[in-house]
């Protein structure tokens, strides 16, 4: 039963022990994040493409408030990815022009939000569009100095091995609200559209991470099993893994696909032999969860049990720490972070 589920839990780690405790989030700035498109805009088209740097700001509000100074509707505003509120984050936005002058853009005056580049696109940016996010984020804590060999040979480590692909905490909303909400939900609460919004994909991420706990304690989350769906690294792309070859080994070796799993909804498990008995047992005490998605006709879907940091890197000075790194979209900097440090923010 999802009230026996109670906090969310410690989720295995893949790498060892944290090295040191620190704190995060003193102040926004402390928490930096850059988005990287993957695309230049073409230069054309109704869309003004806009490159904002905000700070304490929801990326759905500044999204409003795009609206609001073109004097079009919020439909018209488009972004690829949410940004965390408390940070100092670059992204892009797009606006539909509302007449052929277009928008100055340089007149917008919303408190911690700044335009820093204009482009032109043919299209409406949308969710996931983008490629990747660059993270610069200080540790503090007093033991930080003493742990530095043992940070440097842990993100050596990383750099080498990937790390598991959980969702975090955030997912979950505050003490493990969202996932409340799905437990209303499934018992026959009806919910605003945004609210059911974050109870169905708190439910999947739960069972996700769930499934993601055990290949991490059986060894498996780097490597292929049979039944697997194998994803192409960095596509939405998979196909089936029938049988462990030597040559799907050495692809997965050299992160070239990745094990995936089940996004739980209709049509769960996606896996098939060993990997979904796996996936079954793994989520077997959370039948609430389970028949709550796929009740809802919430379609199954599939995510990389592994993803690969890039660009890792770290700056050790006697007051703070910098870690450096991009990750795909999707992935989680605080799933990095928890395979280093325990962290208090």
């Amino acid at each position: 039963m999802l009230a026996e589920v109670g906090a969310i839990p410690d989720w295995e780690r893949a790498h060892g022990a944290p090295v040191a405790a620190v704190s995060i989030r003193h102040t926004a700035n402390d928490f930096q994040v850059t988005e990287e498109l993957g695309f230049e805009p073409s230069a054309d088209g109704e869309h003004d493409f806009l490159w904002i740097e905000k700070i304490d700001a929801n990326t759905e509000w500044v999204a409003r408030q795009l609206a609001r100074h073109a004097n079009v509707s919020s439909r018209d505003v488009g972004f690829a990815g949410l940004k965390d509120r408390n940070a100092l984050t670059r992204q892009w936005f797009s606006v539909r022009r509302p007449s052929r002058d277009g928008t100055d853009w340089r007149s917008l005056a919303v408190e911690g939000v700044h335009v820093l580049d204009i482009a032109r696109n043919a299209r409406k940016l949308r969710r996931g569009a983008h490629r990747s996010n660059v993270f610069r984020i200080a540790l503090r804590g007093e033991d930080m100095d003493a742990s530095a060999a043992a940070l440097h040979e842990r993100i050596d480590r990383i750099g080498k091995a990937g790390i598991p692909n959980y969702f975090g905490e955030q997912r979950f909303g505050r003490d493990g609200g969202n996932l409340n909400l799905a437990k209303a939900m499934f018992g026959g609460k009806r919910l605003r559209r945004d609210a059911r919004s974050f109870a169905l994909s708190a439910a999947r991420s739960f069972l996700f991470n769930t499934i993601l706990d055990q290949r991490v304690r059986d060894g498996s989350w780097n490597a292929m099993l049979q039944g697997d769906l194998a994803n192409l690294d960095g596509t939405g792309s998979v196909f089936a893994v029938d049988e462990v070859t030597s040559e799907l080994e050495t692809r997965c070796r050299e992160f070239d696909i990745h094990p995936s799993a089940t996004l739980w909804g209709d049509g769960a498990p996606l896996t098939t032999r060993d990997a979904a008995e796996l996936e079954n047992a793994a989520v077997a005490d959370y039948t609430e969860l389970t028949e709550g998605l796929k009740n809802a006709r919430v379609e199954a879907a599939s995510r990389p049990l592994r993803v690969q940091v890039q660009n890792l890197s770290v700056q050790i000075s006697e007051n703070v720490t910098w870690l450096e790194f991009r990750l795909p979209k999707g992935a989680f900097a605080t799933a990095l972070l928890r395979e280093i440090v325990s962290y208090s923010i």
